[in-house]
């Protein structure tokens, strides 16, 4: 595996090679956002916004099947970020790796002489990997959907959300409280481990030299399948997680 150069400050560690790579997915994302709506036209539409009409009647779809229709518009927008922004993350470390050899301890990006004694002299420094390999991005993005569905709830359906811990009996509060804690953790955990292990079998593949090239190809397809579906899992529970806090049965019934 390559080392990935790692900034310290005030006794934090950050990750550059994360934190570039989350840069640019905000950049490709605002970029495709903003061309999806360029030059709109209802007689003669172009690829880009036929694409983003489909995508937006797929998401539309997609969130009305957790929580009744009429609610969907105001969750429609949070999806398709969510969506795009996750399945353009977990491409960005498939099509390139960018790597220097370092020789010498640079203890600025935590590459010390230990760590080069032990990899006999030489560090392979990667700047460059999808975000969504790096748990510290994963756990981000579900601290912001745990925060978000447990602000929805007390501020749309306080009443029934707050019953909902001690439903069916009070005596299962600890369980309901569990369960929602383990929510998110596994929507960290879930995304973080398919692409981490994905980039771990590249960089096992990259190791064979001309001989992985079939192999290679044949995971990068694969890969991105792997990465469109995580990405819709992961907003699709998302989407969920929010129906489950809002909307109580007597509106689901209607």
């Amino acid at each position: 595996m390559h080392a990935f150069p790692i900034l310290e400050w005030s006794g934090m560690r950050f990750d550059l090679a994360a934190i570039i790579a989350i840069l640019v997915s905000v950049i490709i994302t605002l970029g495709v956002a903003r061309l999806s709506v360029r030059n709109l036209s209802v007689d003669n539409p172009t690829k880009m916004q036929n694409f983003m009409e489909w995508a937006i009647d797929f998401m539309h779809s997609t969130i009305a099947s957790s929580m009744p229709v009429q609610k969907v518009k105001h969750y429609l927008a949070l999806g398709l970020t969510l969506i795009m922004f996750i399945f353009i993350s977990n491409l960005l470390g498939l099509p390139l790796l960018i790597t220097t050899d370092v020789h010498e301890a640079m203890p600025a990006i935590g590459i010390t002489q230990e760590y080069l004694d032990s990899h006999h002299g030489a560090a392979h420094v990667a700047w460059w990997k999808s975000p969504t390999a790096d748990l510290s991005v994963t756990s981000g993005l579900a601290l912001i959907v745990f925060v978000l569905v447990h602000f929805l709830g007390l501020k749309l359906n306080k009443k029934h959300y707050l019953k909902h811990y001690f439903h069916p009996y009070p005596v299962f509060f600890p369980v309901n409280l569990i369960e929602t804690v383990a929510k998110p953790v596994t929507l960290a955990l879930r995304l973080f481990a398919n692409i981490y292990a994905g980039e771990v079998l590249i960089s096992t593949i990259l190791m064979l030299g001309w001989v992985g090239i079939p192999f290679m190809v044949a995971w990068q397809g694969f890969s991105i399948f792997i990465g469109a579906i995580q990405a819709f899992l992961f907003t699709v529970l998302t989407m969920v997680y929010i129906s489950q806090a809002t909307v109580h049965d007597e509106e689901e019934a209607h």
